[in-house]
């Protein structure tokens, strides 16, 4: 047997054995809820590569799966981490294996009240291993939405080793008696339903002691309904009461007395509430006033402008990442500036939508870009800038920020976003491009 032989079996080996056990290691499971974690140990089995000429491998593994957000609301995303903290075997043979060869992926199970796989992917990173010595554990991380209220299960699933040391070998890995056991747990709530109570006035100004009908819908069947006026943030002593119809709409005069009304809200309940409420609408009150003798009315007016953005560049360039290591694609939005010049209650929305991320003969999907909002508002504007969720962006939308309805808006505000594009392990090489469309309404 030659020298150059006998040193190509001995890597060649090192390689295929060293895939084998990493993946047996893996088999393993330990999950741990926020703040109550739970290890569990599950039964694994493991096929080697085919060219290694091994049989397929059974053994234990203890891990452990976490969440960054045990009490989600529905449309939340949640990230999941799946740690295996013990693996199950140790290095078969006496060679020596190098760092950084292991690039693991894999999926957590959901059940409960949602079901289905969360993909995690691992990065390319490991101790090394000494010949005969246990492997070293490793972790994985994925996201995923919360789509129903209610209590749901975690439990680590199924994974692959990919290994790079002289061949590119994969070790996939079941779950012998699937689900494995819950290693973690956690309560969504429903998303906060969206208040569409509305009302309109019969008209938009009155004298002293003038009625003005007050229309609105959506409000709950059979509900008393008060009408006030408001003075700024501040209600008036204005006053009247309706009942809600079976469709839930109401109808109704209210008399206005206060020469400093700004606007009209409606509500359910014993006082005013954002949960409950409409409005404010516009109104104002004429000051009719006879004009004393020996003196001048002095009028001025301020002139409305209008709800415009403007933003410090139109191009990012994201973090590159590694073929066969994928993960973030990391980079900051450029910054955006809203004005809100209009002057009325209106408020505004900030929302943006991506196109796929492409490149010749490949893509990334849309749904692989999320943001992590923050907005600024400028001292003395009197609505306040409200960051969006954290979460993914897609080709549907999501909201980047907004400001609310009130009796009086307006303002300068500075919005921007922390990016990651999630890059599959082995998406191909190249330049991906994708278009970010902002909408400001």
């Amino acid at each position: 047997m030659s020298t150059t032989g006998s040193t190509t079996r001995r890597r060649r080996w090192a390689a295929l054995l060293g895939v084998t056990a990493l993946a047996v290691a893996a088999g393993g499971a330990l999950a741990a809820p926020a703040g109550a974690a739970t290890n569990v140990d599950f039964a694994t089995h493991c096929i080697p590569p085919a060219v290694a000429g091994i049989p397929p491998i059974d053994g234990t593994t203890t891990a452990i799966v976490t969440v960054d957000n045990a009490s989600p609301k529905v449309g939340d995303t949640v990230k999941v981490t799946y740690k295996v903290v013990t693996p199950a075997a140790s290095n078969p043979t006496s060679i020596s294996l190098p760092a950084d060869i292991m690039t693991p992926s894999g999926k957590v199970t959901l059940g409960g009240a949602q079901t289905g796989d969360v993909t995690v992917v691992g990065e390319k990173k490991n101790d090394p291993v000494a010949g005969n010595a246990p492997f070293p554990g490793f972790e994985m991380t994925g996201t995923f939405t919360v789509t129903a209220p209610g209590a749901i299960t975690l439990s680590p699933g199924d994974y692959n080793i990919h290994t790079s040391y002289i061949l590119e070998l994969d070790t996939p890995c079941t779950v012998t008696n699937p689900p494995a056991p819950v290693s973690e747990t956690i309560t969504a709530a429903d998303a906060p339903q969206p208040n569409t109570r509305a009302i309109q006035l019969g008209s938009a100004s009155g004298n002293p002691g003038d009625s003005v009908t007050v229309t609105g819908s959506n409000f709950t069947p059979g509900a008393t309904v008060t009408l006030a006026g408001r003075s700024g943030a501040s209600q008036t002593g204005d006053t009247a009461t309706v009942t809600a119809d079976a469709s839930g709409s109401i109808s109704g005069p209210l008399v206005v007395n206060d020469k400093t009304t700004t606007g009209v809200v409606a509500y359910e309940g014993a006082a005013w509430s954002d949960d409950l409420g409409a409005g404010p609408a516009a109104y104002t009150v004429i000051d009719n006033t006879p004009i004393p003798d020996n003196a001048q009315k002095l009028t001025t007016t301020v002139n409305p402008g209008k709800l415009s953005m403007s933003q410090a560049g139109d191009s990012v360039t994201l973090k590159a990442v590694d073929f066969g290591k994928g993960g973030p694609s990391t980079g900051d939005l450029q910054t955006v500036t809203v004005q809100d010049f209009r002057g009325g209650p209106a408020g505004w929305s900030l929302t943006g939508k991506v196109t796929d991320f492409t490149a010749p003969g490949a893509k990334i999907d849309a749904g692989q870009l999320s943001w992590t909002p923050a907005c600024v508002t400028k001292a003395g504007s009197p609505s306040t800038c409200q960051a969006g969720s954290p979460g993914t962006v897609g080709s549907s939308g999501a909201t980047l920020a907004s400001a609310p309805a009130a009796t009086l808006t307006g303002g300068e505000f500075t919005v921007d976003a922390q990016l990651s594009l999630n890059v599959p392990q082995f998406t191909p090489p190249g330049s991906y491009s994708g278009v970010l469309t902002l909408t400001l309404s």
